[in-house]
């Protein structure tokens, strides 16, 4: 079996039997840690509303919305600081996972108009797109000299091995859904943010991996019981969207984005109010989210927009 057919059913049975967020689960994303990160996503969506002409209305989409917290905590701030903006919006999410979206419908209530299984149903108009970590989910092909990796089982196991196939792209990983996804985009002319992990300028190679119980796990062991992830390829990325009339700005390391949008200043805000534990658990947690030996590297921010769109926030030096 090619490794992304590979890949899309296991993360397919991965994600529809597990919450896999948390202490108690596989992992944790930025949401999760302060809710500092979902409340400047949702202002950074306000601010690429104006940028589109501040449309009358205007679907403001979430992929791979987890429990809802990043809709919940960007809501909630929207509501407070730009209340133009969430009269005009539209909440809709993209999620396959029918537990996901129980948990999701049981945190964001009637704030949600729809969900759906891909982001090609969602609404015609005005969009706006927001995204983390979602793309490192989406299955990779990975091409090396001679063929095609795949997955097979021998002596009672599962294994890689190579298959014969002609490479369009070169040697390296490829991920077809998240190419197709920025052209779409940019096809409709939506802006779009997303934040994840991979190299900013270089084609991934050898990126897969697995991730139970907070730790490192065999890509090919139990299928279906961790999650498979793999780097994002940014360059692509902006190049399908270029190549489909649309623009790209950035990526940013996650870090400079976060401070650039006012992380520590929010934090510092959050903290006055907060009992001394809780204060602690906030700056820890935005120290994670921005120092570079954590995710403040590794992590990029891109947004993909109109040519004519201007620089948008956390992307002008």
């Amino acid at each position: 079996m090619r490794l992304d057919r590979f890949m899309a059913r296991a993360n397919a049975a991965y994600y529809a039997g597990r919450d896999p967020f948390g202490r108690a689960g596989d992992f944790v994303t930025a949401p999760e840690i302060t809710q500092a990160f979902g409340e400047l996503i949702g202002l950074w969506a306000a601010a690429a509303w104006e940028a589109m002409g501040a449309p009358a209305r205007v679907t403001l989409a979430e992929l791979g919305p987890g429990r809802g917290t990043l809709m919940d905590d960007a809501l909630r701030a929207i509501s407070r600081a730009a209340p133009a903006f969430r009269a005009a919006v539209s909440v809709h999410l993209v999620e396959t996972s029918l537990g996901l979206r129980v948990a999701q419908q049981q945190r964001l209530g009637d704030a949600v108009a729809g969900w759906h299984d891909n982001a090609a149903t969602l609404p015609d108009g005005a969009l706006i797109v927001l995204a983390n970590e979602f793309l490192d989910a989406l299955p990779i092909r990975r091409f090396v000299p001679g063929g095609e990796v795949a997955v097979t089982r021998a002596e009672g196991r599962l294994v890689f091995t190579t298959i014969p196939a002609d490479s369009p792209f070169g040697p390296g990983e490829v991920c077809e859904p998240a190419l197709s996804l920025a052209t779409l985009l940019a096809r409709r002319g939506a802006t779009a943010l997303f934040i994840d992990y991979g190299p900013a300028d270089a084609t991934p190679e050898d990126s897969l991996q697995a991730v139970r119980g907070h730790a490192r796990a065999d890509p090919l062991g139990e299928p279906g019981s961790a999650d498979l992830t793999a780097h994002v390829d940014f360059a692509a990325l902006a190049r399908a969207a270029r190549a489909a009339g649309g623009a790209a700005q950035g990526p940013v390391p996650q870090g400079e984005f976060l401070r650039r949008l006012g992380l520590p200043e929010r934090t510092a805000i959050l903290c006055r109010s907060a009992a001394p534990a809780q204060a602690a658990l906030l700056q820890s947690g935005a120290r994670r989210l921005m120092d570079a030996d954590a995710m403040g590297l590794l992590f990029k921010a891109i947004a993909l927009c109109d040519p004519s769109c201007p620089p948008l926030p956390g992307f002008a030096e």
